[in-house]
């Protein structure tokens, strides 16, 4: 007989309870953990460019869009398996949550370290078709390989931290990666000027000290969730869980990889854009590269409402909780619009100070990187919203159409605006590019959120949704869903009609 959580309200349930106030207190560590990486960046981003400067700057600019590309790749992987343990979850359903996190968890680290091998051999190929300035080629060169081995640590930590989040814990993974992010930033310095007994290894201490971080924390995560018996860990006869399972392998890599194509999509359009940038020489490029770290800053409340949502809508569904997926989507768009918005004006008012901690302050790249801010901070306010959207949908198991609407928006719309208008108003095309993608995403998913059939997708094709009526032809099942826990896994109960951001559609 299979094993189940048990039913009364418990650490970690998501299925009830204020959705505002749940969301918000689950929200909230994502958002500190995100703050952690954000400053750990810029951070690291002001060492090098005090110590070893712009275009040092300039090399790892253009070695973290390389990153980000990588961990793009894997990262619909994660989001699927952390979508399964959540639904399984809020189902109730343990034995399942543990066959997904072992198969996913292997077939995750072994395609982390075939990226990282394949990395370290092509490193100049990869930053020979960015288009690296000459001057920070060797640079990039020497970080990246660095990264490059701290790639499978690196997934991992972010793995088990996405997991944990599906299972409705989003404390435990802050605390573990303020400890990554306080080793990365301690070590920074030390390493790059060998401070003490510290080698001097320049812009290569950088990446070693992300190395060091993320391999401690990633060790210290796993023997805390052992110590405590947490009850996705793997062990005992539990342990055969790691050999990958087809049937989960194939519907994780089929649902994940639509995922990781969103973030590949995003990641191939930066790369376009860093490359019409380098174009420009050193001083744009860095001036671009600051004015990034900032919009990380900006995105930070969007990304982790919409984890936040995600994890769960994912439970919900699994509960069979359909009455609280639109009151949690209009929570998101709330919460996105205030968060958002006030850390734009903050930013837009204070941007000069702030971007003259990366580079001195009579540099000129400071004035065109506010230029650049000015024209295309408030666009992620919109963004924001897109990002709440697909977070909800991708819940239920729509994984195509944002991948769709993300290629259309981000990759026909900015890249193309970028490109074919520079010739007619230059540089500026590149910055007004920003705001033409997120308006377009944003008209795109708010039509297929309120349209789309999302609400009758499965994460699991094959199992049919419990209770679900004949479709009429007229668009989505008007049936109610069944809401107890009882329902076979719990799992991809029907949709009760269009959701709107105002109100659940009623029964």
């Amino acid at each position: 007989m299979d094993e189940k959580m048990p039913t009364r309200r418990r650490a970690g349930d998501l299925t009830s309870g204020p959705i505002p106030r749940t969301l918000l207190l689950f929200a909230l560590p994502v958002l500190g953990s995100n703050v952690l990486q954000s400053l750990n960046g810029s951070i690291n981003a002001v060492w090098v460019g005090r110590f070893l400067g712009e275009s040092a700057l300039t090399a790892t600019s253009n070695a973290n869009l390389v990153l980000f590309l990588i961990l793009g790749t894997v990262f619909g992987i994660g989001m699927a398996a952390t979508i399964l343990v959540a639904q399984s979850v809020g189902a109730r359903d343990l034995p399942e949550a543990r066959r997904i996190v072992g198969t996913s968890a292997t077939f995750f680290f072994l395609v982390s370290m075939v990226f990282a091998v394949c990395g370290w051999i092509w490193v100049d190929a990869i930053l020979g078709a960015l288009g690296t300035p000459a001057d920070a080629l060797p640079l990039a060169r020497s970080y990246l390989r660095i990264i490059f081995v701290a790639v499978p640590m690196m997934n991992l930590l972010s793995f088990v931290m996405t997991v944990l989040r599906g299972a409705g814990d989003s404390r435990t993974p802050f605390f573990f990666m303020a400890l990554a992010v306080v080793l990365d930033i301690v070590l920074n310095p030390l390493l790059i000027r060998g401070i003490g007994p510290f080698p001097e290894l320049g812009i290569a201490g950088s990446a070693t000290s992300t190395l060091i971080g993320q391999t401690v924390s990633v060790i210290a995560i796993l023997i805390v969730l052992y110590v405590r018996k947490h009850p996705l860990r793997l062990a005992g006869a539990n342990l055969a869980l790691l050999r990958p399972d087809p049937t989960l392998l194939r519907i994780v890599v089929f649902k994940g990889v639509p995922m990781g194509l969103q973030m590949i999509v995003i990641s191939v359009a930066a790369l376009t854009v860093m490359g019409i940038v380098n174009s420009y020489g050193s001083q744009v490029a860095a001036a671009y590269g600051i004015a990034a770290q900032l919009w990380t800053y900006i995105q930070m409340p969007a990304l982790a409402i919409g984890a936040a949502v995600s994890s769960m809508a994912a439970q919900n569904v699994g509960a069979g909780r359909w009455d609280r997926i639109g009151r949690i989507a209009a929570s998101g768009v709330g919460f996105n619009l205030v968060l958002t918005g006030a850390l734009v004006a903050v930013l837009s008012v204070f941007d000069r100070p702030v971007l003259s901690l990366f580079l001195s302050s009579d540099s000129a790249a400071i004035d065109i990187a506010i230029h650049i801010n000015t024209i295309a901070s408030w666009s992620f306010i919109l963004f924001g919203i897109t990002i709440v959207l697909f977070a909800t949908v991708r819940a239920t198991g729509a994984v195509m159409p944002p991948l769709i609407i993300l290629v259309i928006s981000v990759l026909v719309v900015r890249t193309g605006f970028a490109y074919f208008m520079r010739g007619v108003i230059g540089e500026e095309a590149l910055w007004w590019s920003f705001p033409a993608g997120s308006i377009s995403s944003l008209i795109l998913a708010a039509a297929y959120y309120r349209f789309g059939r999302w609400r009758s997708m499965h994460m699991i094709e094959d199992r049919p949704a419990a209770g679900e009526p004949p479709d009429t032809g007229l668009g989505v099942p008007r049936g109610r869903a069944n809401m107890t826990p009882e329902t076979p896994n719990g799992l991809n109960d029907p949709a009760r009609g269009h959701l709107s951001f105002a109100q659940p559609h009623g029964g």
